[in-house]
């Protein structure tokens, strides 16, 4: 098993290590973007999606919906960029809505961002394998054996660390932005010099007869999908080298170009083509096949470098999520273990979490993008409202240079993100239900977590004066199953730590003979040890034990005297060899558990073959 997970992760770092873990603008880009850059594969999709609900002529909305998306992610970059460097120890939307707006509206922001960093995968994957099966018809149908492959993969690379993680996403990011942008570029210039005629469904501003609000702000909505991811830069700014929010800052501006240029592109070229969704086949895929003249290797080259970058999209989940999950743990929210590094530094049970989470809704939900993007926007818009709200009461509180112009910068940001969130509720309410059920529920565990976590250093905090108890002595009892040599060490250690010793046996109906043979064996090795032999008529062992231990720490306690259980068991020599034997020892430390003033403790005696 060592074998397999030294091959999987690699060699354990040493905590001294944690240096080279730390990523460059270079890496970050590739490692925190991806989400963020591949959302444009589906992005345009969704808008024209709602769009043609009503006709095809309605696909020129499009070009303003498109507008609106790019303002608000001016907006968001330039809200994000203030939280990088008003809050450089990460945590994003958690850590600002709890500082500034109350615990209840951090928790909602940490709720909402690990159930979306759990869609973002979801999502990111199923729409890789969407890809995929665009560019090889034969395998439509396996998206989702294709998606839980990629998330295994995925979860094995971040299990080995994230310069390791860094150094893999390069290819597939940087081949997506080279490739994408030559056909942005290649595709615009044939649009200006005539090579590809105007074929779109109508003229720019065209009446076209039932379009309401209500339809416009569902693809806005929709559209607005593109801008999940920008927040994880913020999340994740002590991952940078130093100088952190420096650097940090950097990619988040670099990340906002590319994808403005990305969103602008696609959704333009998509329009001056004409294209309308069809089953089986991308948007994305049929804007690629129009600007190279076919199924060329340039189109082939576009879907693999897409699929691609939407197979590895969900790292970013990968890397958001146990860190925020850590913070959470932190502030005793989230189980202890999240606060626990793996053998390579990472936060390996965040990681596992994860991975688990977005098996199970992509399992649920087969695969189905046009499903899961409905609740993946609601989840990433409650973040992106509250973080901006919070900081519109941070910079009220510390002001500082040019805090007015960063509160309009975060006002707006709050205002469009809150706009969008009344949509999705207004008009995609049978879609994001879930949401609504999953919610309290996170919000309720947190609380609970806490609570438990309260309880125990309330319980376990020492007074001010320390009352000390002296016992008279000890009651040490030796459970026996048949007398052995480790029976015999076992006794021999019981002596010397207690006062009292008593060997208990249970004895069964199964085989009378042997039964008496181990009384008879045990009176003539240890004649001075009471020996007691409790009959179970039902074959359990737990059960009579409990009731003797009972009777027994009951009686010492009233001499002021201590009650240990000492278990023996002997050790096999290979670990595996353990499945041949039967697991008592276990059994009875698992029902010792509930019991109080009783101390359980096991003698080990290691065979040598």
């Amino acid at each position: 098993m060592m074998h397999l997970k030294r091959l999987f992760i690699g060699r354990p770092l040493k905590s001294s290590e944690e240096g080279g873990q730390k990523l460059n603008i270079f890496k970050a880009l590739a490692m925190l973007s991806s989400d963020a850059l591949s959302s444009v594969a589906y992005g345009t999709e969704q808008i024209v999606l709602v769009l043609t609900t009503l006709s095809a002529a309605a696909i020129w909305y499009s070009l303003p919906i498109a507008a609106f998306v790019l303002v608000l992610l001016i907006s968001l970059t330039l809200s994000y960029r203030q939280i990088i460097h008003a809050y450089p120890s990460g945590g994003g939307a958690y850590v600002v809505a709890s500082e500034n707006l109350g615990k209840n509206a951090g928790l909602t922001a940490g709720a909402s961002l690990l159930i979306d960093y759990m869609l973002t995968v979801s999502v990111s994957v199923s729409a890789g394998a969407e890809a995929i099966t665009s560019a090889i018809p034969a395998l439509y149908g396996k998206q989702v054996i294709i998606s839980l492959i990629i998330i295994f993969i995925l979860m094995s690379m971040n299990l080995r660390g994230m310069s390791e993680s860094a150094n893999f996403l390069m290819v597939p990011v940087y081949l997506f932005v080279v490739v994408m942008t030559g056909m942005i570029i290649w595709g615009l210039y044939q649009v200006a010099t005539g090579a590809i005629p105007y074929k779109a469904t109508s003229f720019v501003g065209a009446a076209i007869p039932g379009v309401s609000m209500a339809l416009i702000f569902r693809a806005f909505s929709s559209g607005s999908s593109s801008l999940t991811g920008v927040e994880a830069i913020s999340n994740a700014v002590p991952f940078f080298k130093i100088p952190k929010e420096k650097n940090a800052a950097k990619t988040l501006a670099i990340m906002a170009a590319i994808l403005g240029f990305f969103v602008a592109g696609i959704t333009f070229l998509n329009y001056w083509y004409g294209i309308v969704p069809v089953a089986k086949v991308t948007v994305l895929s049929q804007v690629a096949k129009e600007t190279f003249g076919g199924a060329g290797i340039m189109y082939y080259v576009v879907q693999f470098a897409t699929a691609l970058i939407l197979a590895v999209a969900a790292n970013t989940g990968f890397s958001a999520f146990p860190v925020l999950a850590f913070n959470l743990a932190k502030d005793k929210f989230m189980p202890h273990m999240y606060l626990d590094r793996g053998d390579r530094l990472g936060y390996s049970n965040g990681i596992l979490t994860l991975a688990l989470g977005a098996a199970a809704l992509i399992t649920i939900f087969q695969g189905s993008t046009e499903r899961l993007i409905p609740l993946y926007a609601v989840g990433v818009f409650i973040p992106f409202t509250l973080s901006q709200s919070g900081m519109i009461i941070h910079w009220f509180r510390h002001r500082g240079k040019g805090w007015i112009g960063k509160t309009i910068a975060n006002f707006s940001g709050a205002l469009i993100s809150f706009a969008i969130l009344v949509i999705l509720f207004a008009y995609r309410l049978l879609d994001i239900w879930p949401f609504f059920i999953v919610m309290p529920l996170a919000i309720f565990m947190f609380y609970k977590i806490r609570d438990h976590y309260d309880k125990v250093a309330e319980q376990l905090r020492l007074p001010v004066e320390v009352a000390q108890h002296d016992y008279d002595g000890s009651t040490v009892i030796v459970l026996v199953g048949n007398v052995t040599r480790v029976t015999r060490a076992a006794l021999n250690y019981a002596q010397s730590i207690g006062d009292y010793v008593i060997a208990m046996h249970v004895s069964m109906d199964e085989n009378p003979n042997k039964e008496k043979e181990t009384q008879s064996e045990f009176r003539a090795d240890f004649p001075e040890v009471r020996f007691v032999d409790i009959h179970s008529s039902y074959r359990s062992i737990e059960a009579p034990t409990i009731r003797f231990v009972d009777i027994v720490a009951r009686n010492a306690a009233k001499r002021n005297f201590t009650t240990t259980v000492l278990i023996p068991q002997f050790v096999p020599r290979k670990k595996w060899q353990n499945i041949l034997h039967n697991q008592t020892n276990f059994r009875l430390r698992a029902a010792f558990a509930s019991r109080e003033n009783v101390i359980i403790a096991t003698y080990s005696y290691h065979l040598k073959k």
